[in-house]
């Protein structure tokens, strides 16, 4: 594992573990010599994760559609700004850069970009892992959600080992690096 692809919002959020946390992050993938992808923005928590990287002397990559400039920030300090032509090739870029996910507290945006991993590693399209950092139990909402879609019969039990979920970033780096792809008995994830 060399990059992982943050998820992150961009936005401080209101309670200060986050932004806290979201610092320990990033010193948390200097320290295993791990290179952050993410979204470009210098706001929010995707802003200060960065910042952490940089100012720790890691590497940076961001990825922003040209024509959100003006709505999210372009984060001009990274090691390297990839600029696409929409969100569909951000996604894809920074999955294609990325060995692994987190997911940090965040809003819509977030939970989409999520999602479509744990989709895409549900159907074979990738087998990287995928973590979410459970800031404050921001999460926690999230996991009885799936534990009732699984109550519900609309997710498999065994695709629960899909996603990773820690509350302090060096459990996650660990959770993430010792990951290995489980092995499911149906087509979805025999895709790839």
């Amino acid at each position: 594992m060399k990059r992982v692809c943050v998820y992150a919002g961009s936005n401080l959020g209101a309670h200060p573990d986050y932004v806290h946390h979201a610092k320990e992050l990033g010193r948390a993938l200097v320290n295993n010599g791990l290179e952050l992808v993410y979204g470009g923005s210098r706001l929010g928590l995707m802003g200060e994760l960065a910042n952490q990287v940089l100012v720790l002397g890691g590497s940076v990559t961001g990825v922003m559609p040209t024509g959100l400039f003006r709505g999210e920030v372009v984060h001009t300090g990274l090691t390297q700004l990839i600029e696409v032509k929409d969100m569909h090739e951000r996604k894809a870029t920074m999955s294609r850069l990325a060995d692994a996910y987190i997911a940090l507290p965040g809003g819509f945006g977030t939970f989409e970009e999520l999602f479509e991993m744990i989709c895409w590693a549900q159907i074979g399209i990738h087998q990287k892992p995928i973590g979410i950092f459970n800031i404050a139990g921001y999460y926690t909402p999230l996991l009885q959600m799936i534990d009732h879609s699984i109550a519900a019969g609309f997710v498999k039990e065994e695709h629960k080992q899909l996603l990773l979920s820690a509350s302090d970033s060096e459990s996650l780096i660990q959770l993430l690096q010792s990951y290995v792809t489980p092995v499911f008995g149906n087509k979805w994830n025999q895709l790839s």
